[in-house]
């Protein structure tokens, strides 16, 4: 760090105050859209929650029962251009967060992912750029966009190599709103997230991320299986990237930029299913990898977000074995909400 850069404890003293700013979440009843509502309405914000709860997406409106009388809710599809225009107005802030994020569903059902991920993003930059153009977005993108690493840690320099349609309909989501950016000054930034996990994630299937299929598993009282178990890893306990999110949309000199967002370690999915099972008093089983999720497959990957931490002074605060514990509580308390 340069003496020109201004120290941690700077930054944050001269970040905004998010008392009574009027913030729009897409996705806002799904895992980080809920976690991210939750810290906003603690910071004082007037919050505005978008979710269409089809099922297949991770919406529960139990995630937010403990603010439901402090924030708004409209259930609203984002492929819907006259509702989110009517939301849309008005707003200062939004963190789209909104998206079909299943790997494989895209494989199965391209054009669905294409209007989620693609077509529905840009209606909503336009919308923005027609009747709010002094808005601030926030999108949350996906490491999966980079593919197969070329080399580790992965950094904002690789190159972008999907292997899936979701990657491919994530990246042209990124390139939208960096395109809106440096075209119409419609302020936006792009986080690229690894694998987040925590409570209120989605665990009845491996829609979402496979831990939380280890988490039900644990939680129900039976052996989860690891598939593989060499794989490498980094992972991001849930209110890390919801600080992530909030420092991404409080630092100056970062519009038009996307980030890496990485964990507090590196690691191997068997080792982390070893800290999982030690949370949980549970135990696991090694399998091979299935032909169908195989091909899809990226390996080995951890990111290089030392960029991000500069320019924003974000530092993971849950250590990974931490997180689990926090996981596996709160799902022995809530899980029948979940499934």
């Amino acid at each position: 760090m340069t003496d020109a850069t201004p120290r941690h404890e700077d930054r944050l003293a001269l970040r905004p105050d998010w008392q009574k700013r009027r913030v729009l979440i897409t996705g806002g009843l799904g895992f980080i859209g809920a976690s991210l509502a939750h810290r906003l309405v603690a910071l004082g914000a007037d919050v505005l929650l978008v979710d269409s709860l089809v099922p297949e997406y991770g919406g529960n409106p139990f995630n937010v029962q403990e603010i439901a009388s402090r924030v708004r809710i409209n259930i609203s599809d984002i492929r819907d251009p006259y509702s989110m225009r009517h939301m849309i107005e008005g707003r200062e802030v939004i963190f789209n967060l909104a998206g079909q994020t299943s790997h494989m569903d895209s494989m199965t059902d391209p054009f669905n992912d294409l209007e989620i991920n693609g077509l529905a993003q840009l209606r909503l930059l336009e919308i923005c750029r027609h009747h709010n153009p002094g808005v601030h977005i926030v999108f949350a993108s996906t490491r999966q966009i980079y593919g197969k690493p070329d080399y580790l840690p992965v950094d904002e320099r690789h190159r972008l190599n999907p292997v899936d349609v979701n990657g491919v309909n994530k990246v042209a989501g990124e390139h939208y709103h960096i395109l809106y950016n440096n075209v119409y000054g419609l302020r936006s930034s792009v986080l690229r997230l690894t694998n987040t996990y925590g409570p209120r994630m989605r665990v009845k299937d491996a829609r979402q991320t496979f831990l939380g299929v280890w988490v039900r598993a644990v939680v129900e009282g039976r052996p989860f299986e690891v598939w593989g178990g060499a794989q490498l890893r980094d992972f991001t306990y849930v209110d890390d990237a919801v600080d992530a999110l909030l420092a991404l949309a409080e630092t100056d000199g970062v519009d038009g930029q996307a980030f890496n967002l990485g964990g507090d370690c590196v690691i191997s999915l068997r080792d982390t299913a070893a800290l999982l099972a030690e949370a949980g008093n549970s135990r696991f089983e090694i399998r091979e990898f299935p032909a169908d999720r195989k091909r899809i497959d990226i390996g080995d990957y951890y990111a290089d977000d030392s960029l991000f931490r500069r320019l924003s002074g974000w530092q993971p605060r849950v250590p990974l074995a931490e997180g689990l514990r926090r996981t596996v509580a709160f799902y022995r308390d809530h899980l029948r909400h979940y499934l």
